[in-house]
């Protein structure tokens, strides 16, 4: 069965437009209790946690509902990082976690994103489960077997605990300067008091959510304050969380960013020179060539995946390895956390410059990136696009043009209707240049 709601990281989209209506909600909120309870026993337990959009109260509210309706008992977290939601699924030995929010996009869109109580995202057969319950109607339960609802009051403080706890005891950040960028999302308050109780003297940007400025101007995907405040402050780095916590960039002290694939790679490097060594990293097609090779000439072997953090933690099973990452921030630690998670991954890159007694510019520079370009180009039928003779013939001219020196990769985006092009290769002028080509022919097509 093909889904129809789910995407790669749950159900997402413009707060208004079906599905990411109120009416949607409050129905998946029933049907989800219904199917992520069935083998929970006795015991029927789901958390919600939310990032800071305005409308993250309303679709609260409805999950609540819902959930209860089917009989299953609510812990409200609040506004709590996605990744925290992960971990205390698992702490609360609850049978799911349930996460409103768009992540990375701004403060009109929203969503809704599981983790099953191992604390890893739902498998395709439990969406599809899932769905099929949304085409019932609605029963709700008796006033006997209804579930009930309560607010977990110290969610936060039991999570940055648990951040702490994946440094060495005794490590202290005692002299060194950060600047945050909490991207006015769900690390607001939770990011600060991590780096602040580890001895940090912290700097702190976008910790004032309103609602709506979620995203805007700041956070992983507009790191220009960040860069101008780690030089302004003279800073030993800045760190960047996206809206919902699960992706993180950091700022070495010169203001240049420095991006997932080379964090990976900082702490790939670090866990290959301990004892237990690192015996595997998974990425995705986006993944940067440089990193590949660099892995390579530090003899860890290296998987790609298709774009998103569910297909890098299924590689990491299928393997039994514990590293892996996405050029947009994402790391997964799996011998720490289920899911990416902004504040770990900090702390991991932070362990490692800590060990090999680095700054951020001097770790990164093990390994040369390759000049990449990425334009996204608005599409309605992104299949009909991506199969039209203009635009395969524009590949396969770059492709040759390339001459085995590099990438092409096209893509539909997975959460919005575009697709994404990028070349990858040696010369930038190249690469910028049958980027702009590609993209050309796919907005043709897409406009015609």
């Amino acid at each position: 069965m093909k889904k129809q709601f789910f995407g790669t990281d749950g159900i997402r989209g413009r707060v208004g437009e079906y599905p990411i209506t109120a009416d949607f909600v409050l129905k998946l909120g029933w049907a989800s209790g219904q199917v992520l309870t069935r083998n929970s026993g006795a015991k029927k337990r789901v958390l919600i946690g939310k990032d800071t959009r305005v409308s993250g109260y309303m679709f609260e509210s409805a999950l609540e509902a819902g959930l209860i309706a089917a009989g299953v008992d609510v812990d409200m977290l609040g506004p709590m990082p996605t990744p925290a939601v992960a971990y205390l699924t698992r702490a609360f030995r609850a049978s799911a976690g349930i996460v409103i929010s768009a992540s990375h996009n701004h403060y009109f869109d929203n969503g809704i994103k599981f983790f099953a109580a191992d604390g890893y995202k739902l498998p395709d057969d439990i969406e599809i489960q899932i769905e099929e319950l949304l085409s019932q109607p609605l029963v709700t339960n008796g006033s006997d077997s209804l579930g009930k609802a309560r607010r977990i009051t110290d969610a936060e403080g039991r999570y940055v605990e648990f951040c702490k706890g994946t440094l060495p005891s005794g490590f202290s950040l005692s002299g060194c300067k950060i600047v945050l960028d909490c991207a006015n999302g769900a690390t607001y308050s939770v990011a600060p008091k991590v780096f602040k109780e580890l001895g940090a003297t912290v700097t702190t940007l976008g910790v004032s959510p309103d609602g709506f400025n979620i995203n805007k101007d700041c956070g992983s995907t507009e790191t220009a304050s960040l860069q101008r405040a780690v030089v302004e402050s003279d800073a030993d780095f800045g760190i960047a969380f996206d809206g919902d916590g699960d992706r993180v960039l950091m700022v070495d002290h010169a203001g240049e960013v420095v991006d997932g694939d080379e964090l990976l790679y900082i702490v790939a490097a670090h866990r290959a020179s301990m004892p237990a060594g690192c015996n595997g990293v998974a990425g995705t097609l986006m993944s940067n060539l440089g990193m590949a090779l660099a892995l390579e000439k530090l003899g860890i072997p290296f998987e790609r995946t298709h774009v998103g953090d569910r297909y890098v933690v299924e590689a990491l099973k299928k393997n039994d390895w514990q590293l892996g990452g996405e050029t947009s921030g994402h790391l997964l630690c799996r011998d720490i956390n289920t899911t990416g998670d902004g504040i770990v991954g900090a702390l991991q890159v932070i362990r490692a410059l800590d060990a090999a007694d680095k700054t951020l510019a001097d770790a990164k520079r093990g390994m040369s990136k390759f000049p990449q370009k990425m334009i996204n180009v608005p599409v309605t039928h992104a299949t009909q696009v991506l199969m039209d003779d203009k635009v395969c013939d524009a590949v396969c001219e770059a492709e040759a043009q390339l001459d085995g020196r590099g990438r092409v990769l096209l893509r539909p985006s997975g959460t919005e209707p575009l697709i994404r092009v990028m070349v990858e290769g040696e010369d930038s002028g190249m690469v910028d240049r049958l980027a702009g080509e590609i993209a050309r022919a796919v907005s043709e097509r897409a406009t015609a």
